[in-house]
């Protein structure tokens, strides 16, 4: 897996979901087998499906995905989406709409290998021309192929500031 020796590499902890199967498991094997550090933050109904990656460098079990999902982002410095499924969506979706309410000001990224991410990119361009969303709010993530490339865009976005679409409970 490139993308986790290159995050060992680079001195970079890999905080993810805890898992050893799937995409993220092979990740977090390359990031130990390259030496780095890898922090799994599981729930425990999955620890006890036998799920959980029992070599990661730090292990975290939480009672349920909220309290998950809330740690990951406590210890996450930001975050990379590689290609997935619904889960890994809802966890995209969830980063960023954090990031526009302004609750974070951690970059956001996708690893569009393949072009995986070109619908759902063209899907949010679409919510901003149509004026669902902000024009700011594209800029809440970058978005490249190259996972080199993509660790250099991350580390030099600058988030921009995103407008309140309610200024008083009035408008709502």
């Amino acid at each position: 897996m490139q993308f986790g020796t290159l995050l060992a590499r680079e001195g970079i902890e890999l905080v993810y979901g805890g898992g050893r199967v799937g995409l993220m498991g092979a990740v977090a094997d390359a990031v130990l087998r390259a030496g780095g550090r890898v922090t799994g933050v599981i729930p425990e109904f999955l620890a006890t499906k036998e799920l959980l990656h029992d070599g990661v460098t730090d292990l975290r079990v939480t009672r349920d995905m909220h309290e998950r999902k809330a740690l990951m982002s406590n210890l996450s410095d930001g975050f990379v989406a590689l290609p997935g499924g619904l889960g890994t969506f809802e966890e995209l979706f969830e980063v960023l709409t954090w990031s526009q309410l302004g609750l974070h000001r951690k970059p956001v990224a996708l690893l569009n290998s393949a072009g995986y991410f070109d619908p759902l990119v063209a899907m949010i361009d679409r919510a901003i021309a149509e004026g669902f969303c902000a024009n700011e709010h594209r800029q809440l993530f970058v978005v490249d192929a190259d996972p080199v490339s993509l660790l250099r865009l991350l580390r030099s976005h600058q988030l921009p500031n995103v407008p309140k679409w309610i200024r008083s409970t009035e408008e709502t």
